[in-house]
C-alpha cells in the first residue's frame, strides 16, 4: 500500500514504473500476449494466403490495412487491461490477469473506437511535417488511462487528457521518448539476425528472395517485443495520470480507491 500520494518528479516516475513491473512481470506481459496472440495469428494467416499472383495484390492492400486497424484495437485492450492492473497493483492489491480484463469487458469496442481514432489523426499529424503528430501525441498520451478509470467516451477523454497533461508534457515526452528508444532497441536485437539472414539469402538467390520463414520469424518477434516492452509505457502514463489528479486536483487515497473500484462508471470522475 502506498505510504501517501504526493507528487512525483520523473525520476520517481520512472523507478515506479519499473518497479511495478518486476514485481508483477508475469501479470503485466500476460495481460498484453492475450491480445496480441490474435493480432500475431492474423498477421501470420497473412503470411499464409499471400497471394503470388499481381491480379491478387490488391488482396495484400486490403489485408495490411485490415492488421493495422486490429493493431490499433488490440493496443487499445492491452492498454485498457493494463491500466487496471496499474491501479490495483499501485494501491498494493492483488491483481490477475482475468481481473484486468474483466475490468473493461464491457468497454473494449469503445476503447478500440478511441485507440483507431487516435491514432488516424496523430498518423495524420505525423505527416504534416511530424511535429503536429508530436504535439497531439502528447496531448492525448491520458486517454487511455481517462476513458477506463473515469468511463469517459472518446471526446471527453481526448479532452480531459489535453487538461490534465498540461504543464507536463515536456517529462511525458521524455518518458515516451524514453521507452520508444527502449523498444526499438529490444526490437532490434530480435530482428537483427533475421535481416542479416535474409541479406545472406538474397546475395545467394538474387535480389527480391525472402525466405518464407523470415516472413513468419518478423511477426514473432515484434510479438515478443510488444509483450516484453509494452507494458512500461502503459505502467508509466498511467501513474503519471494519477500523479497528474494529485497535483492538479488533490486526489486522495479515497477517491483512488472508489476509480480502482468502478473503473467503468466514472468513479474518478473530476473533482
Amino acid at each position: 500500500m502506498l505510504a501517501s500520494l504526493r507528487p512525483m518528479n520523473l525520476g520517481e516516475l520512472l523507478d515506479r514504473s519499473f518497479f511495478l513491473y518486476r514485481k508483477h512481470f508475469l501479470l503485466f506481459v500476460g495481460i498484453v500476449a492475450l491480445p496480441h496472440l490474435v493480432l500475431l495469428a492474423f498477421q501470420l494467416i497473412g503470411v499464409a494466403i499471400r497471394p503470388k499472383t499481381p491480379a491478387l495484390m490488391m488482396l495484400s492492400g486490403i489485408w495490411a490495412l485490415a492488421s493495422a486497424v486490429l493493431y490499433l484495437a488490440v493496443i487499445a485492450t492491452s492498454q485498457g487491461a493494463t491500466v487496471v492492473a496499474v491501479s490495483k497493483v499501485h494501491l498494493g492489491h492483488e491483481a490477475s490477469i482475468s481481473e484486468a480484463f474483466a475490468g473493461i469487458k464491457k468497454r473494449i469496442l469503445g476503447l478500440a473506437w478511441i485507440m483507431i481514432v487516435m491514432g488516424l489523426v496523430v498518423g495524420f499529424g505525423f505527416i504534416l511535417l511530424i511535429i503536429p503528430g508530436i504535439m497531439l501525441g502528447l496531448m492525448w498520451a491520458l486517454t487511455i488511462p481517462v476513458a477506463v478509470l473515469e468511463g469517459t467516451g472518446l471526446s471527453s477523454s481526448v479532452s480531459r487528457s489535453a487538461e490534465l497533461t498540461k504543464g507536463s508534457r515536456w517529462r511525458i515526452f521524455v518518458i515516451c521518448f524514453l521507452f520508444l528508444v527502449l523498444t526499438y532497441i529490444v526490437y532490434v536485437l530480435w530482428e537483427m539476425p533475421i535481416f542479416v539472414a535474409i541479406g545472406m539469402f538474397a546475395q545467394r538467390h538474387g535480389p527480391g528472395a525472402i525466405p518464407v520463414w523470415t516472413q513468419v520469424a518478423l511477426p514473432v518477434g515484434t510479438f515478443l517485443t510488444e509483450c516484453l516492452v509494452g507494458p512500461l509505457m502503459t505502467i508509466a502514463l498511467s501513474l503519471v495520470y494519477y500523479d497528474q489528479r494529485v497535483r492538479k486536483e488533490a486526489f486522495d487515497l479515497q477517491h483512488m480507491m472508489a476509480a480502482l473500484d468502478a473503473p467503468q462508471g466514472g468513479a474518478s470522475a473530476p473533482a
